[in-house]
């Protein structure tokens, strides 16, 4: 970061997006447990999977990951229904 700056990193992080078909919404340094924060707009979870695997296959950095979901992504979720038994309850 030092030598290449903060701009040189968002752009080899929004190529990477790219190529796995993928865009960058936002990047963001931070003080803090997280050093930059990232909002992607990636095709698929394996695609994310993708780009945390290739970030970090180096050991130089560490990829946390959360999937977020729109209130329409939520709404079908509620209207899913499944078979499941509380622990305990017979």
């Amino acid at each position: 970061m030092l030598n290449e700056g903060g701009s040189s990193r968002r752009s080899v992080i929004q190529k990477l997006a790219s190529s796995l078909g993928g865009t960058v919404e936002s990047i963001y340094y931070a003080f803090g447990e997280y050093d930059i924060y990232g909002v992607m707009d990636m095709p698929d979870s394996a695609s994310m999977a993708a780009f945390s695997l290739q970030a970090s296959a180096s050991g130089m950095v560490g990829v946390k990951c959360v999937a977020l979901m729109t209130p329409e992504e939520i709404d079908e979720a509620a209207k899913k229904t499944g078979e499941y038994r509380a622990p305990g309850v017979n």
